[in-house]
């Protein structure tokens, strides 16, 4: 008998992400869908498909009755089954859901009120438990926010006068609005990517064809759900798949990062995906002698593993530090993604293990990728972030000329497919320039009618595979020659030890008509009292002229948790930039002044 799962992939069936949970209801009723880890450890709550199914119709009729179908709103929930339920039911009722970080800070609700301006919502979405403490904290919410705000308690409180009175609108189609994801906004100015349900359903199909989850698959993910590698992974794919979905909040894998693998082991996860970063933070686990817990992670098949880029030292390390945990090193499936692709671009192949091109390193700063032996002097290691499936393609073309490269020439990434989000929402101009990008010939006319998605990610393509070497906006120009950021953040973390990874920002800055290179680490106190700032400059210093033959201009040794990053951790250099020029970074000690 075909599964559900078995018509979609076949194409007998075209099902939008609310459709299928509808029939997942009524085909798998007792089937787990989610259950949500208390502080990453014990089951809290848990939901069947039956009853997601129920929920998400209770949600669509509550806001189909409110006039809300064909509107946008906000969603502010913290990782749990609430998001999930409220997501499906908005896209149930045709409501484009823009979901957002829970606020620490009044600025916190200033980006999301400039959120809700830019998407036309009205109405924010939250629960019980997140108005109060807002409301507690910051006083009347919908004053600050200037919108109504909604407790989607209130539907399932009253479920049975939701569903007796409350008509369903039509079903969402292809072409409507699933989502808004909102970019991380690190230059203040967030632009909502326009999401539709056709492409949420190419791109997990990408993923299934590139990932399979089997029946007895699990996925197990503390990734934020409001973000697009976290919604996919923790709350798509395994809605696709029919498989249970374990989650865990972020702030639980962060405080103890040995939480996630006990997960997997516990639960038999064989889906889990996080950035690089997440990866070295359990190699330092290990290293520091407190993976014991973790358990028998045999059953983990695709450890999905997306930055930009893909750290090769991170997966040697983490594969090495948990082979004896049963850790397969085939299971390591670099990839690369972004929202405006949905998420997924390419994927290294299941099964078989990562690899990586070693370059030359005076090569790759004239933005040339020569490829050495590993054992060159000076070679660095790019990881490989696997291939496309047929329908999507990647092309490697000058920024400047809109030309393609050379096979050897580094150059942006640019995409066209089924993935390819519609545009920014509202923003006609940065939508033409960055979703409807045209390859020119050597003659400056376009090549074909097919427009392209612009990354502004830098990368080459070899032997069919992406790999991508760093953002083009991030590049650090010096004397010509070009360095990428995150190749100085490494060395800057590997200069002394107890430094955490992901804690180094690398930027350059313009003084006296010159650019100036600065970088900022994050230390914690034990790594201060044990070394000193003034060592640990020296050591960064000293890291990054042996690496690079760079002299860094200035150097801040600051408390941990002052670098800006995006809610998936990524450092955000150009807003860690404007924070350095403005002053607002408080070194522990006197900074070296820019010279």
């Amino acid at each position: 008998m075909a599964t559900v799962l078995d018509d979609v992939r076949s194409g007998n069936e075209t099902l939008t992400l609310p459709e299928l949970a509808r029939l997942r209801g009524e085909r798998q009723p007792d089937d787990t869908a989610y259950v949500f880890l208390d502080d990453g450890e014990d089951p809290r709550e848990s939901l069947t498909y039956g009853e997601l199914a129920t929920a998400v119709d209770v949600r669509a009729r509550w806001f189909a009755a409110r006039g809300m179908s064909g509107q946008s709103a906000v969603l502010m929930y913290p990782s749990g089954l609430e998001f999930v339920r409220t997501l499906l039911g908005c896209m149930a009722s045709k409501v484009a859901a823009a979901p957002v970080q829970t606020p620490r800070q009044l600025r916190d609700l200033e980006r999301i009120r400039r959120i809700a301006r830019d998407a036309g919502a009205t109405t924010v979405l939250t629960e019980t438990l997140i108005r109060r403490e807002l409301e507690d904290r910051f006083g009347d919410l919908e004053a600050l926010l200037g919108i109504t705000v909604l407790d989607t308690a209130e539907p399932a409180a009253a479920e049975g006068d939701v569903l007796d009175s409350a008509v369903p609108g039509p079903a969402p189609g292809l072409d409507d609005v699933a989502l808004l994801q909102y970019t991380s906004g690190s230059t203040g100015d967030p632009k909502g990517v326009v999401v539709t349900h056709a492409n949420f359903l190419a791109n997990v199909a990408e993923t299934d064809a590139l990932w399979p989850c089997a029946p007895d698959g699990t996925v197990v993910s503390w990734l934020p759900l409001f973000h697009d590698m976290g919604m996919l992974f923790g709350v798509v794919m395994p809605l696709w798949a029919g498989i249970p979905s374990y989650l865990m909040s972020p702030g639980a894998f962060i405080r103890r990062p040995a939480r996630w693998l006990e997960a997997i082991a516990r639960f038999r996860g064989t889906h889990a995906a996080a950035p690089s970063f997440a990866y070295e933070m359990c190699a330092r686990v290990a290293a520091e002698g407190k993976a014991g817990r973790v358990g028998d992670l045999s059953s983990w098949r695709v450890a999905g593993n997306g930055a930009e880029p893909v750290r090769w030292a991170a997966i040697r390390e983490f594969t090495e530090a948990f082979a004896p945990h049963g850790f397969r090193p085939e299971a390591m499936c670099p990839g690369y993604g972004l929202a405006e692709n949905t998420l997924k671009v390419t994927g290294s192949d299941q099964d078989r293990e990562p690899t990586a091109v070693w370059l030359s390193a005076t090569g790759l700063r004239g933005g040339r990728a020569e490829i050495v032996d590993a054992r060159t002097p000076g070679a660095v290691p790019v990881t490989s972030s696997g291939r496309t499936v047929p329908g999507t393609e990647v092309r490697i073309v000058d920024p400047g000329s809109s030309r393609g490269c050379p096979p050897d020439v580094i150059g942006e990434i640019w995409v066209n497919g089924p993935c390819v989000a519609a545009e920014y929402k509202g923003r006609p101009e940065a939508s033409e320039e960055t979703f409807r990008a045209r390859i020119k010939d050597a003659d400056g006319r376009p090549e074909d009618g097919r427009p392209f998605l612009r990354t502004g990610d830098l990368g080459f393509l070899h032997a069919g595979e992406l790999h991508v070497v760093g953002r083009f906006k991030d590049l650090i120009i010096h004397q010509g020659r070009n360095y990428y950021p995150q190749d100085i953040e490494l060395s800057a973390e590997k200069s002394t030890d107890g430094l955490h990874p992901n804690c180094a920002a690398a930027f350059a800055v313009e003084r006296d008509q010159k650019e100036r290179l600065v970088v900022v680490v994050e230390a914690d106190g034990r790594t201060v009292r044990a070394h000193g700032t003034e060592s640990l400059r020296e050591r960064v210093v000293r890291a990054v002229r042996d690496h690079h033959h760079l002299t860094v201009d200035s150097i801040l040794i600051v408390r941990r948790g002052s670098i800006p990053k995006t809610s998936s951790g990524k450092v955000q250099r150009r807003a860690c930039r404007a924070l350095y020029e403005e002053g607002e970074l408080t070194d522990l000690a006197a900074p070296s002044p820019v010279r």
